[in-house]
């Protein structure tokens, strides 16, 4: 498939990271597993999926162009995935890419997993002509913002003196 990646982590074991096709059943599997086991963590809430999230998300993610998953696998297990969605700055005029869901599966953590997966992301987003990717993480997740500043991400501000950019919520 176009734009997986092989990563060769030891003689024996080999991670593989593919763009996910909804329409495929073992992707489709894979991405609720991975999100379902990212929401019971403390970090992505502490609570299982909702029912209806589980059986609608693959299908309404399927519905938006804009949308995009990378999942990884070691073997056939589902290791890791991330969930994507396109949008627009209006100061570039440009397309944008906002990763919304890293998650690694417990078991999987510390070995390149979300590396890799946003290796892809990045080249997706470059195929895709945007300017940049966006992307919230708790400050409270020491690990997850080590390896984000590694790969070059950094606050948003546009003026030092306003300060950083927060992000803010309102559920409807």
């Amino acid at each position: 498939m176009a734009g997986d990646q092989m990563i060769n982590t030891t003689a024996d074991t080999s991670l593989r990271v593919v763009r996910a096709d909804y329409g495929n059943a073992d992707h489709a599997a894979a991405l609720v597993e991975v999100l379902d086991a990212y929401a019971r963590d403390p970090a992505g809430g502490g609570k299982p999926l909702a029912a209806f999230t589980r059986a609608n998300l693959v299908a309404a993610l399927a519905q938006r162009p804009q949308a995009f998953s990378v999942l990884a696998f070691r073997g056939e297990a589902a290791a890791g995935l991330v969930n994507c969605i396109e949008g627009f700055s209006t100061f570039a005029c440009r397309a944008l890419v906002n990763v919304h869901d890293v998650a690694v599966l417990a078991s999987f953590r510390r070995q390149g997993v979300a590396q890799a997966m946003l290796a892809l992301v990045e080249q997706i987003a470059r195929e895709r002509s945007a300017c940049k990717l966006t992307l919230e993480v708790l400050a409270g997740n020491i690990s997850a913002n080590r390896l984000y500043q590694t790969l070059g991400f950094q606050s948003y501000q546009l003026d030092p003196a306003m300060g950083q950019a927060q992000f803010l919520q309102k559920w409807l």
